[in-house]
């Protein structure tokens, strides 16, 4: 098996709400969507990004839709610069994101913060001591 991520979809309560964050106002382009969907490709197009109603989805791996609270993932977006870490975090905010953790220097030796969609998915923002070839 090839360590690759197809495609990343979130299960989300309020569709038209999460749609308007990432769509409207961080303005991620759609490549695809339907009445319940919507879907952008990240980087080079070799990952999609989805969103797609909590029931449904719930429904559709056959799981309850009752999980509440931390959900054990966290999602990253990695830059290259102290700098761009804090751009992106008041980008996110004003967007409509909450920040949950201001940007610090890491034990790792990073730079990096929180910020919380409006459906409570948890973003870190970073920068790290190694350089990744797919950081921002």
């Amino acid at each position: 098996m090839n360590p690759q991520v197809s495609i990343i979809t979130l299960g989300v309560r309020n569709f038209a709400r999460a749609r308007r964050f990432y769509v409207e106002e961080l303005g991620w382009p759609v490549d695809q969507e339907d009445h319940n969907w919507v879907c952008v490709l990240l980087g080079g197009g070799s990952t999609a990004f989805t969103l797609y109603p909590w029931d449904e989805l719930a429904e559709d791996a056959r799981v309850s839709p009752d999980g509440e609270g931390f959900r054990g993932v966290t999602l990253a977006y990695n830059v290259r610069s102290e700098k761009r870490v804090d751009e992106v975090l008041a980008e996110a905010e004003q967007a409509g994101a909450s920040i949950v953790k201001q940007p610090e220097h890491t034990a790792w030796g990073g730079y990096s913060g929180y910020f919380a969609d409006p459906e409570g998915y948890l973003w870190e923002v970073a920068t790290g001591a190694t350089k990744l070839p797919f950081a921002e």
